[in-house]
């Protein structure tokens, strides 16, 4: 029996529809429609209601997401749309991602969830060499376009090392797909219809840490955010801080700290990691002078040095060197024969999750002399 035909009857579906070309309009969530103040993970579970609710192509699946998953971020959608298009998987990620990628080339909306983006590497093939070469190695014959890839990554203080990482960077090496991390629970719901509506492969990571401790108003309507358009969520003269995702947080709390002292700081959300927008940043570099970078992730080999490395080449002669890159730090511990990474201090949300660590190389940059002006001053004859 052949593949369509094997799908089409374990989903219910029959003969798979005729694709219809994904949407790719957006529109701001700060529209008419009545707001509510939700948490993080229930503005999630409104998108993923939504995109079941407006296309009957979508399927969500994943480990345990029948019953609402780990985090509930799925709960109720079993009982409103039937197992057929809410349904559990093996605990197999390379299944889940593989299978994906299957019903989305046959013109669905496949989202599937990674219980923990911990667990994402026994899929990273799937994704690297299928669903991102998917479209260039057909010549445009076919396309996985309709798979978006959910998994909650980053720390969230008692998870160890199998439940706090940030795999951000290891995505972002690869063209062919596209990475966002939202911030807030507005910016959450809306990226995430944007992404299951995109007509490219998506990975979209869910800060955990902010799944029930943000709250905000959010739009109960059907609204998406653009992707790849980074957001200037506050302005400021003296220095330019980029970051994503749940960093956001604790750098805006390290602004309001160097604004008593004095310090005008602009702080800039990336929100789509590939493709970023890199005009955005230099702008405001060009503005400021100075930069700071803050992510979840290790230094080494982190997005940061991308960031860094795109404004060294556009910037050179208005930013002042060094500029700081602020990351998890990791220290080794020798166990008899045995080497184990932990995060530096007491626990991991302790140490990531407090503005004095992003303050302290904020303030000391801002001690630099000011940026080399726009245009030289007038020389004396």
């Amino acid at each position: 029996m052949g593949l369509r035909n094997i799908i089409g009857k374990g989903l219910g579906l029959g003969l798979v529809r005729r694709r219809k070309p994904f949407s790719t309009a957006t529109c701001d969530g700060d529209g008419n429609g009545n707001a509510k103040s939700i948490n993080l993970y229930s503005a999630i579970n409104q998108a993923l209601h939504i995109a079941l609710e407006t296309d009957n192509r979508a399927f969500v699946f994943g480990e345990d997401v029948s019953f609402g998953g780990v985090f509930r971020c799925t709960s109720g959608l079993a009982d409103r749309f039937g197992k057929a298009r809410v349904f559990n998987t093996p605990l197999c990620e390379q299944g889940i991602v593989g299978f994906g990628i299957g019903l989305a080339a046959m013109g669905n909306r496949a989202i599937a969830e990674i219980q923990f983006a911990d667990y994402i590497y026994p899929a990273f093939d799937q994704i690297v060499n299928e669903a991102a070469k998917f479209r260039y190695r057909s010549g445009n014959q076919f396309n996985c376009g309709g798979l978006t890839i959910r998994a909650p990554y980053g720390a969230v203080g008692h998870g160890g090392h199998y439940h706090s990482q940030s795999p951000e960077a290891f995505f972002c090496h690869v063209p062919g797909i596209k990475v966002v991390i939202p911030r807030s629970p507005r910016q959450a719901k809306g990226l995430l219809l944007s992404c299951i509506r995109d007509p490219n492969p998506v990975v979209f990571f869910e800060p955990k840490w902010l799944y029930r401790l943000a709250v905000e108003e959010v739009p109960e309507d059907d609204y998406m955010l653009p992707l790849s358009e980074a957001e200037v969520i506050r302005q400021g003269s003296d220095i330019t801080l980029v970051g994503w995702g749940a960093q956001l947080s604790v750098m805006e709390q390290a602004c309001n700290e160097a604004e008593n002292d004095g310090i005008s700081c602009e702080l800039i959300d990336l929100k789509t990691l590939l493709p970023w927008d890199k005009e955005t940043v230099e702008a405001s570099v060009r503005k400021t002078g100075r930069v700071l970078i803050s992510h979840e992730a290790p230094v080494t080999g982190g997005f940061g040095a991308e960031i860094s490395a795109s404004i060294v080449e556009r910037c050179f002669l208005r930013v002042l060197i060094p500029f700081s890159v602020f990351c998890l730090c990791i220290i080794t511990v020798k166990l008899s024969n045995y080497y184990l990474l932990f995060p530096l201090g007491q626990n991991l949300r302790s140490f990531i999750g407090t503005s004095n660590h992003i303050f302290t190389p904020l303030k000391s940059q801002t001690c630099l002399p000011s940026p080399i002006p726009s245009t030289p001053p007038p020389q004396n004859h």
